[in-house]
């Protein structure tokens, strides 16, 4: 299995609207994406946080199936908009 989290500052101009989006369009990824296992998101409500409101997991068959889901194309949609509204991290590791 291998693991994909990420987090998400969002900048000033992002809106509501648009966050709601991207949790919808995140989780629209199942079914989707070959190789995604399960896929969660929400709010991060740790206290040491440094800013990052938002978090996401998930659970990919291998890390093929991970390096595949980053050029495909619901994936390349998600980026398209979302980007420049953020200051994403992301962690990667095979559990």
């Amino acid at each position: 299995m291998f693991i994909h989290i990420f987090g998400f500052r969002f900048k000033a101009e992002a809106t509501d609207a648009d966050k709601a989006r991207a949790a919808r369009e995140i989780c629209a990824f199942r079914g989707t994406i070959p190789g995604l296992m399960d896929v969660a998101v929400g709010e991060n409500v740790s206290p040491r946080g440094q800013g990052y409101a938002f978090a996401g997991l998930m659970r990919f068959t291998d890390r093929a199936a991970c390096d595949a889901y980053a050029t495909h194309p619901a994936h390349m949609a998600l980026l398209e908009w979302l980007v420049p509204l953020i200051d994403p991290v992301e962690l990667d590791f095979e559990a």
